[in-house]
């Protein structure tokens, strides 16, 4: 008998982590109720994603807009959702400090930033909606939500934890980032009608290029006078995973997690379980008012799962592929082309799972090394977009 691991066992088995799983079965039976309940009874005291930008520039609708921008990423822009992600990426981050077994996939790759890099993020989008909140009207969405998802976290990954880093990655990402994306969807998507899904992306690769030249030829931006070492996760002893049906199931729920540098599980079941209580109280809430998350939710675990089998062998042998990139890229933008039918969802989910990923690996390594790899997973992002969304127009009129 190994006394040792029965101890470490038993200690990891605390009335906290009942509760945790307590609470966790209570919402998703709260929201269950709410969604085979009175759902008109609900929607008419919920404000929708219309009321909220008819509203704006009310400090509550503001609020909402902000706050919504941290889920914007996964399309579903609610605050619920956005509350949901933060909420499970404590949540996992705690675990994998204090060595929890079911942490799940290490957050932020095991690397112990997500503190760095959660408030370099939020910096960052808080300055990008201070300086460039004044572009969105009732009828005029505008990327606000850009520096969230790029140029701050990935630079945090690349040169590590500190004040110094934190700032200027948020100070970059409000000042290159989000600005370059309302010049590429103002003057190139909307007039030329792309989904603006593409000036998203294509504005956070240009302007992280440039941040990081930036960043080459005046280092002191990013090089502390003491370096910072990040907080080294007390994680549970890491095995190597079997990549059978557990795991595949486990990293599909992971990859809706992984555009704000998150992967993990938790951090996903959160953000869902916001995005689900949202459409349960409300429909034409999330998902712009469209009604489609039921659908689009399918159609990006549908996507994940099919890139995982199909890039299985990229998995086991890089350790990490970027199944997410059609997640959060082709899947969205062609349900809000062409709607969430059966056609749409099958073509979309199949063709960003078999050219999306395959694409971001090969132009993240031909990146200099001091890059962030990230680059490459948006720019697969913009091509795959604009090349499958006329396709897959194509293809469901057949």
């Amino acid at each position: 008998m190994n006394t040792t691991t029965d101890k470490k066992t038993i200690a990891q088995r605390t009335p906290f982590d009942t509760a945790i799983l307590l609470l966790m079965i209570g919402t998703v039976l709260l929201i269950a109720w709410l969604s085979f309940s009175n759902r008109s009874l609900w929607s008419a005291h919920w404000p929708g994603y219309s009321d909220m930008v008819s509203s704006l520039p009310d400090p509550s609708a503001w609020l909402r807009w902000v706050v919504g921008d941290i889920s914007e990423v996964a399309f579903y822009k609610h605050e619920f959702a956005s509350i949901g992600l933060l909420a499970g990426a404590y949540l996992a981050y705690w675990a994998s400090r204090t060595g929890k077994a079911w942490q799940g996939f290490a957050i932020s790759y095991g690397t112990g930033l997500w503190p760095w890099l959660v408030t370099s993020s939020l910096l960052g989008l808080l300055l990008s909606n201070l300086l460039w909140g004044w572009t969105v009207t009732a009828t005029s969405w505008q990327p606000t939500f850009a520096a969230f998802v790029s140029l701050p976290a990935a630079m945090v990954l690349m040169f590590g934890g500190g004040w110094k880093v934190t700032i200027n990655g948020a100070l970059m990402g409000a000042v290159l980032v989000t600005p370059m994306c309302l010049l590429i969807v103002n003057y190139v998507c909307n007039p030329l009608g792309l989904p603006v899904v593409i000036g998203n992306v294509s504005g956070m690769a240009v302007a992280s290029v440039f941040a990081f030249l930036l960043c080459r030829y005046v280092p002191a931006l990013v090089k502390p006078s003491t370096p910072v070492k990040p907080a080294a996760p007390a994680s549970a002893p890491a095995k190597t995973p079997d990549y059978g049906i557990v795991w595949s199931l486990r990293r599909v729920l992971a990859d809706f997690s992984e555009a704000p540098f998150f992967g993990n599980e938790l951090a996903s079941l959160g953000l869902l379980l916001g995005a689900l209580l949202a459409y349960s109280l409300n429909p034409a809430s999330p998902v712009y008012g469209s009604g489609l998350l039921p659908q689009l939710i399918g159609a990006q675990a549908l996507t994940s799962a099919i890139g995982i089998v199909i890039w299985r062998r990229q998995w086991i042998s890089r350790g990490w592929f970027p199944t997410y990139v059609p997640l959060v890229s082709v899947v969205p933008a062609a349900l809000l082309t062409y709607g969430g039918n059966w056609p749409v969802i099958l073509w979309s989910a199949s063709l960003g799972a078999l050219c999306a990923p395959p694409l971001a690996c090969a132009i993240s390594a031909r990146l200099p090394t001091d890059m962030h790899g990230y680059i490459g997973n948006v720019l697969s992002m913009a091509v795959s977009t604009i090349l499958l969304i006329p396709l897959i127009g194509f293809l469901i009129t057949l």
